[in-house]
């Protein structure tokens, strides 16, 4: 899982689709064309199918989902607002590598966010909820044993994330970490891929469920921050140990994540973009 750690972006990373599985044409229901066509590649970059540095190169995309160019553009105009597309100069789109300065960011308002779902847990949730918690840690505890895919690791995470989330009852909360969770599902990975992390993120997150056991909301709320802390520090070491060795013009990070609109005058390789009338958000002609 070396790839997920990397901060940078890979200028030899693939630039064609035909080998990522997750991505098929998407079929016609009810669901707005273009939110499916962004949970498609969403699902994609947090799963790595597509890893940092991938081109999204917009006439394999709009062959392979089968789909118009207006709704691949309005698509990947939202996958920039949530961090997961990065735009480049004179290379276009392509999946965002993390960024230091933005995910010390993202840990402290995890951190701050994460410790109230805590207290709200305690506060909150009853017997039941409380015993499908100490499940979702056993499970998270099993899986990291295992020294299984990562993916697998994240899974049962998120699993134990929303045990929380439902034994908080609080939808702002929820709503809050659903739109940071981009984000962090990449960032949790980069943490875990350190040696010893997962082993110590287990057992940091026993010590939070030891203590929602006991009711203790300030013990679970200030373990679930310094939780949060460590990963950010893990994550710190690999982004910064990355940095040191790839620094080059094809970084990710916010200074170059412009927007779509800043490509409409490009062109790619012997296409122009057309005159749409959401011709604003367009990438690399690939």
């Amino acid at each position: 899982m070396a790839a997920i750690a990397r901060s940078g972006v890979d200028v030899n990373a693939p630039n064609s689709l035909d080998e990522v599985t997750a991505i098929r044409p998407v079929g016609r229901v009810a669901a707005p064309i273009r939110e499916r066509v962004a949970n498609t590649l969403r699902r994609a970059i947090l799963d790595f199918d597509l890893e940092p540095g991938h081109r999204l190169v917009e006439r394999e995309l709009i062959e392979q989902l089968g789909i118009s160019r207006a709704t691949l553009r309005e698509a990947l105009r939202d996958l920039v607002s949530e961090g997961l597309v990065t735009v480049l100069p004179q290379r276009g789109a392509v999946v965002a590598a993390p960024d230091w300065e933005e995910a010390r960011d993202v840990y402290e308002i995890r951190a701050v966010l994460e410790s109230l779902l805590l207290r709200r847990f305690v506060q909150r949730a009853d017997g039941a909820l409380i015993a499908s918690l100490e499940r979702a840690i056993d499970r998270l505890d099993a899986d990291t044993s295992r020294a299984g895919d990562v993916r697998e690791i994240l899974a049962a995470k998120a699993q134990f994330y929303e045990v929380l989330q439902d034994g908080a009852g609080s939808p702002a909360l929820r709503q809050l970490l659903s739109e940071l969770n981009g984000r962090v599902q990449r960032l949790r990975a980069t943490s875990l891929s350190a040696p010893g992390r997962p082993e110590q993120m287990v057992a940091e997150l026993r010590a939070v469920v030891a203590s929602v056991v006991r009711g203790d909301e300030d013990a679970a709320a200030q373990l679930s921050a310094a939780h949060v802390r460590r990963a950010a520090a893990a994550v710190g070491a690999a982004l910064r140990h990355s940095a040191d060795d790839e620094r080059g013009p094809l970084r990710g990070g916010r200074g170059q994540a412009r927007g779509l609109v800043g490509l409409m005058q490009m062109r790619g390789d012997g296409e122009g973009v057309g005159d749409d009338a959401d011709a604003g958000a367009t990438t690399d002609q690939g």
